[in-house]
């Protein structure tokens, strides 16, 4: 299996596109209420839902991440784009030198900025 990437359901999908836009440039697919963002070898689309309405209830369930190479020139770039700061960069305990920085959307879906790193290399569990 392979998995290729996420759709976030919103009650008003062009203004998370817009939001989407300024963080991570022109969109690689705009039509049908869709737009869709590629991302390494996968992809982030934003779209409408007829179950999903306001804003996330519960934003941590699920954290979608985007590995970068510079996540503090990417952090940096992001908020001064109007990314919307949940945490500011972080080193994560289980994984030294590993940056983590989260982040949210209009909908109060997160997002993490993660350094890259080999998961077997994680302590514990």
């Amino acid at each position: 299996m392979n998995f290729n990437g996420i759709l976030i359901g919103s009650e008003d999908p062009r203004r998370l596109a817009d939001y989407y836009t300024k963080l991570l440039g022109e969109p690689a697919w705009d039509g049908g209420g869709y737009t869709t963002w590629t991302l390494g070898s996968g992809s982030v689309s934003v779209g409408p839902h007829s179950e999903v309405h306001g804003r996330n209830a519960a934003p941590g369930r699920i954290i979608w991440n985007i590995e970068s190479e510079d996540v503090l020139g990417d952090f940096a770039r992001f908020r001064d784009a109007g990314a919307i700061v949940i945490r500011e960069p972080y080193d994560f305990e289980g994984a030294p030198g590993t940056w983590i920085a989260t982040l949210a959307d209009p909908d109060d879906n997160y997002f993490q900025l993660l350094s890259p790193f080999d998961p077997s290399s994680m302590t514990g569990g």
